[in-house]
């Protein structure tokens, strides 16, 4: 079953269930991932896995970046709201890689390459991301890289 499907059907039991959080998240994702999907191949594109799942790691950070402004302006019920959205969101997300598995990857996507100093770093940051396929975070990617490269 693919994402849009599952979420979708997930909407449906949402609705039945009368859950007002996890419908609203959902139909915000569900949105999301339409626009996405416009913006990148017109009204009539499918979206596939892989773009629903740069969509939800894209709302996850919002979401994550909400709960440190709400926590720093101190309004803890609006972080706790956004706390909550964040866990229904990454219901969806494939496990993540272990820091071994992310370390193997980017070493592998280096040798690849070839990469021999930091000039080559967005060669090996594109091999590294085919090879995590959303699977990590962008900016521990690049930390790690930066990191490993001479």
């Amino acid at each position: 079953m693919s994402l849009v499907a599952k979420i979708d059907d997930d909407l449906k039991k949402a609705m039945l269930a009368r859950a007002a959080e996890r419908l609203s998240v959902l139909r915000m994702l569900k949105s999301a991932v339409k626009y996405a999907a416009i913006e990148s191949g017109g009204a009539s594109a499918v979206p596939s896995d892989a773009d629903v799942i740069a969509v939800l790691r894209k709302e996850v950070k919002k979401r994550h970046d909400s709960v440190a402004g709400y926590e720093s302006g101190g309004r803890p019920e609006q972080a706790a709201k956004e706390k909550a959205e964040i866990v229904i969101l990454e219901e969806y997300l494939p496990a993540s890689l272990s820091p071994e598995e992310i370390e193997a990857i980017v070493k592998g996507a280096i040798a690849e390459v070839g990469a021999t100093g930091k000039a080559q770093m967005g060669a090996v940051m594109k091999a590294a991301q085919a090879k995590a396929a959303g699977r990590v975070e962008g900016r521990v990617l690049s930390q790690l890289v930066q990191k490993l490269l001479p």
